[in-house]
């Protein structure tokens, strides 16, 4: 893949890399681009001497890497991420840099005033995503995507995920558990790069990336253990299904069947006296919807 590219900047060119998998840009162009200096290099040279002196080591946001020269060799050059390259324009005194300052701060701002009130992040993102042009419908299920993955990843936090890459194993696993593919190789099939893989899955992909929590619904009404089996039956095909769970006032017991039932033959007895098959078909809320639809496919549920 290529890696080295060239972008342009306020009319000027300016040479990328891939590095840790984001862009890095060259610092010297960047200069060069918003200052029209005749010698960039000397230029960055005294910028890096005066945030040394203000107490800002350029080395914290700045790394050497390998760009293509002029003369066509490869030569290491200073380069910064986007975030390194916004902390560079704030420290470049020059009317083309004025534009980037005015609009980094109205975004500061707004970060600002989504963290006092976090529903206005919601509604810039809904915003957003409307522009580009996608359905209210997708939008809404991706919304709710966020808030589940959000709610997922706390969940790894208490449950001692720590570095970035204990959740990138744990995404790895729900990916391949559910669609056969790692997040990178998903990415490659539907030729993205640096895009959001989520950005770009349909309303059926984005319900796969569900948690179980996220698919109960009260529709289904429990048995009590002194209930009886006929009236378990008649709820049944109320309800269309096959299969209801038993409470013990709020303790779970299990599922029971309409096989449950009729092998007891006794539509008088008390489900509470039935010998149950499924004592451990239930999931846990934070169980991600593959491990659910695996579970009811190998005991043959109706219910889960």
């Amino acid at each position: 893949m290529e890696t080295n590219k060239i972008v342009v900047f306020k009319g000027k060119r300016v040479r990328k890399i891939i590095h840790k998998n984001e862009w890095w840009f060259s610092v010297v162009d960047i200069c060069e681009a918003l200052t029209d200096s005749a010698d960039a290099g000397a230029y960055w040279r005294k910028l890096k001497q005066r945030l040394a002196e203000e107490g800002i080591e350029p080395v914290t946001f700045c790394h050497g890497l390998k760009l293509p020269a002029p003369d066509g060799k490869m030569r290491e050059t200073d380069c910064a991420n986007t975030e390194g390259v916004f902390r560079l324009i704030q420290s470049i005194p020059s009317p083309k840099a004025e534009p980037f300052k005015r609009w980094l701060a109205k975004v500061g701002y707004e970060r600002v005033q989504e963290i006092e009130n976090p529903e206005l992040a919601t509604k810039r993102t809904r915003m957003l995503y409307k522009l580009k042009g996608y359905s209210e419908d997708w939008i809404e299920k991706r919304m709710r995507g966020i808030a589940i993955r959000e709610e997922l990843t706390d969940e790894w936090q208490k449950r001692g995920a720590k570095e970035e890459r204990d959740y990138e194993i744990l995404t790895a696993e729900i990916s391949k558990a559910t669609f056969g593919l790692i997040p990178s190789q998903y990415k490659k099939l539907k030729g993205l790069k640096r895009q959001n893989l989520r950005d770009h899955m349909d309303d059926f992909e984005l319900i796969f990336n569900m948690l179980a929590k996220d698919l109960l619904t009260d529709a289904i009404i429990s048995l009590h253990t002194s209930d009886t089996a006929k009236y378990a039956l008649k709820l049944m095909e109320d309800q269309k299904v096959s299969h209801l769970p038993i409470v013990n006032n709020i303790e779970f017991l299990g599922l029971i069947s309409e096989n449950d039932i009729y092998a007891e033959n006794n539509l008088k007895e008390s489900i509470g006296n039935h010998q149950l098959s499924l004592t451990n078909a239930c999931v846990d809320q934070y169980q991600h919807v593959f491990e659910i639809i695996s579970l009811a496919s190998e005991l043959k549920l109706s219910v889960i």
